[in-house]
């Protein structure tokens, strides 16, 4: 199986209440996952992270019996698609630890990209993430 990832990391503040979303998608477009979780209080960067390790871990845990083949991730944080897909060094030492936790769970999800796209294009995980937030912040 292959796999298209979006995921976004929100922040009202820097630090502050932050969340993050994530959209499971085929190739043809069905969405197989579409989900948001709140994080407490983080930056944005962290949140960002945060985002594509959860998805990560959904992908391993909700599709043990057809773990994929490829993944690719689009992001629309363009510091965190080139942190992750190596062309920028990870120099923050929390995010250092949430950068080796997403390689190490890499290594059971086949061939992993990691692009940047703009954010109207991940429209659906940035409201994943803010839904999350509203609901959070009105409780």
């Amino acid at each position: 199986m292959n796999f298209i990832i979006y995921t976004d990391g929100a922040s009202r503040g820097n630090p502050g209440q932050s969340a993050c979303g994530i959209v499971i998608q085929s190739p043809d477009g069905v969405i197989w996952v579409q989900d948001g979780k709140y994080l407490g209080i983080t930056t944005n960067n962290v949140a960002e992270y945060h985002a594509v390790l959860w998805a990560c871990q959904r992908l391993i845990s909700d599709f043990t019996k057809h773990l994929p083949t490829s993944v690719e991730f689009r992001l629309d944080s363009l510091l965190l698609a080139s942190q992750l897909s190596g062309k920028y060094k990870v120099k923050n030492a929390n995010l250092q630890v949430l950068h080796q936790q997403i390689k190490e769970l890499e290594k059971n999800l086949g061939q992993v990209t990691y692009n940047y796209t703009p954010r109207a294009n991940n429209f659906l995980a940035d409201k994943m993430a803010n839904m999350v937030l509203d609901k959070q912040l009105s409780a």
